[in-house]
């Protein structure tokens, strides 16, 4: 998927760079590929070894993508903080721009070193790490502290019982939609059945309306549809075994595909949209932000990047979780989504895991929220959360009932990619969802 990531959207603010460039994947790699050299594998310590500087204070070094504001002054602000109440500590901050942060981690985790507390999206990424035994286990730390934080924020840092990160941020996709053109359409509230959701599609296409914009182009947003309709019919379990025996022919997935191709069927895209970018002018984000299509199926930045490359639609933009699909075993308040994280080194010393619990107590999480424009993730702190538009997902996220984090974060990259690619083929009429399926299996099975 292009390069812009989700969950750095709000992290970096409203006027971040990363809008026109999308990915969380492409993580792991050689580090011949990345291109990097001895220098910069030198700032991280060896796994087991702590650092202290000339005044005697123990070196923490935090490795995080914060690089425009608010966050960018937020981040030094809290260590200052902390160093504050912890004279002989030092937290050295490093802040990294997105796709530079993934490159120097993938080359430190194939050398064996990392930061001593550095951001992580969760998935398969972090598991890959904690196989190589350069993760520490954060469950013992966890114990007078885990149930601060908002439940599902927790889900994607966790393996076999055991938490080895703790989150920074969350989010969930949903449909964005615009109310004063589902009024236009005569639709009074909505949907919350797949049948009723076609229904307004086509109810809006009798009104001479967009239905949805989609930015085809790009891919990883078709993969929502995909994605979102086999968790409705699996449930999070079936989800799981699917990725667990890298098996996705069942009746989920091609059931899946059938609905899509159905919904593809009723030609509810913006004109041009196989050939339309996320959040360019005449994109996605801009033909909602116009209001020139009436939904998109987007995660909690999408009003931000609507008002950016279009006009924005105030008042008039609502938000609704994707519907139940009938006889499926998933709820309609299990969400897909995502977000970052902090992990730390094995071996870090013990002020890495003191500073993220200053830095992610409630009375923190706060200023991040209020000042750092993120989502919370601690419970006292959702409070702070002002933001019309943000408080529909948060409500979302605090009485979900399962998470499932996205698709090509929580599996390789390889396959997640092929998930994006086959699913836009089957948009574009180009593969069936039998295909895709098959197509899936054979790449998930080859890793």
């Amino acid at each position: 998927m292009p390069a812009f990531d989700r969950a750095a959207v709000f992290a970096s603010g409203p006027t971040s760079p990363s809008f026109s460039a999308f990915s969380r994947r492409r993580f792991l790699g050689t580090a011949s590929a990345v291109g990097l050299g001895a220098a910069g594998l030198s700032a991280c310590s060896d796994s087991g070894a702590a650092t202290t500087d000339s005044q005697g204070r123990t070196v923490v070094e935090w490795w995080h993508i914060q690089t425009t504001e608010p966050s960018k002054s937020v981040w030094p602000e809290r260590a200052k903080a902390f160093e504050a109440a912890n004279p002989d500590v030092r937290i050295k901050p490093v802040a990294l721009e997105n796709d530079a942060y993934k490159a120097k981690l993938t080359a430190l985790t194939s050398s064996g070193k990392l930061p001593d507390i550095y951001h992580t999206w969760g998935g398969g990424v972090l598991k890959q790490q904690i196989d190589a035994g350069l993760v520490e286990d954060l469950t013992p730390s966890l114990d007078s502290w885990q149930d601060t934080f908002v439940p599902a924020s927790l889900e994607p840092y966790q393996f076999d019982g055991k938490t080895y990160a703790v989150p920074v941020d969350i989010g969930a996709v949903g449909f964005w939609y615009n109310k004063a053109l589902f009024a236009k359409a005569g639709i009074k509230a909505p949907p919350t059945t797949w049948a009723d959701y076609l229904d307004a599609v086509r109810k809006l296409k009798s009104a001479g309306i967009t239905p949805i914009a989609l930015a085809g182009k790009e891919k990883w947003p078709g993969m929502y549809f995909w994605a979102f309709l086999a968790l409705r019919i699996a449930g999070v379990d079936g989800m799981q075994k699917a990725v667990d025996s890298k098996d996705f022919t069942g009746d989920a997935f091609l059931r899946a595909g059938e609905y899509l191709k159905e919904l593809v069927g009723l030609q509810p895209f913006q004109k041009g949209f196989l050939g339309a970018a996320y959040s360019t002018p005449n994109g996605e984000a801009a033909v909602m932000g116009n209001g020139k299509a009436a939904m998109e199926l987007q995660g909690q930045w999408a009003p931000v990047v609507q008002a950016d490359a279009g006009k924005g639609i105030g008042e008039d933009l609502g938000f609704f979780p994707f519907p139940a699909v009938a006889g499926g075993e998933g709820a309609v308040t299990d969400v897909f989504g995502g977000g970052g994280g902090y992990a730390v080194r094995k071996g870090a010393p013990k002020a890495a895991v003191d500073f993220l619990k200053f830095f992610l107590s409630a009375e923190s999480d706060r200023v991040l929220v209020s000042k750092g424009s993120m989502m919370p993730v601690v419970k006292e702190a959702t409070n702070a959360l002002t933001d019309r538009n943000l408080r529909h997902v948060s409500a979302a996220l605090a009485k979900s009932t399962g998470f499932q984090l996205y698709l090509d974060q929580a599996l390789p990259s390889a396959v997640g990619q092929e998930i994006n690619d086959s699913v836009a083929a089957l948009i574009a009429g180009s593969k069936s969802p039998e295909q895709v399926a098959r197509s899936v299996t054979q790449v998930a099975k080859s890793q």
